[in-house]
């Protein structure tokens, strides 16, 4: 039995398809399997209470540092005058290239999520949808900027 030589030539090209293909998987499975400790702990990471009542007039800075990770590390600065929250910058994490805050899943960015923090005058509230763990590490951020700010 004879074999084409365009046949050969056909297998050949769908082994090299093959491996280039696998070379891709690969790569792109290797930032989500060293990212894996740092989804872990933000997935166990709580959103402490914060007595929204006690809160003292001046600005403050807060970070989030995961401990496995840096993927989704955050800092914020919160002003707060009159005892309430009058703004919230995000100094590191969800933002562009531009430094503005980036766009999440469904069109949303982490300020979307800190209206909610200043409407409901807590940290507990949703996370964006998509964003869980990238919403939490901002919270978190925000939590300790807010921690900064209590009355004694």
């Amino acid at each position: 039995m004879r074999t084409s030589k365009t046949g050969k030539k056909k297998g050949k090209i769908g082994i090299v398809v093959l491996i280039s293909l696998g070379i891709i998987l690969l790569a792109a499975a290797i930032p989500f399997f060293a990212d894996a400790p740092g989804r872990q702990e933000l997935k166990k990471l709580t959103i402490g209470n914060v007595d929204f009542t006690k809160l003292q007039d001046g600005t403050y800075v807060g970070e989030y540092k995961g401990t496995k990770g840096k993927a989704r590390n955050a800092a914020v600065k919160v002003t707060v005058s009159d005892g309430k929250i009058a703004a919230i910058k995000i100094l590191k994490g969800a933002l562009d290239s531009h430094g503005r805050p980036a766009e999440l899943t469904g069109g949303k960015t982490i300020e979307d999520l800190f209206k909610k923090v200043i409407e409901s005058d807590s940290l507990q509230v949703d996370a964006i949808s998509g964003a869980t763990l990238t919403s939490k590490a901002h919270l978190k951020a925000l939590e300790n900027a807010l921690k900064q700010s209590q009355k004694e």
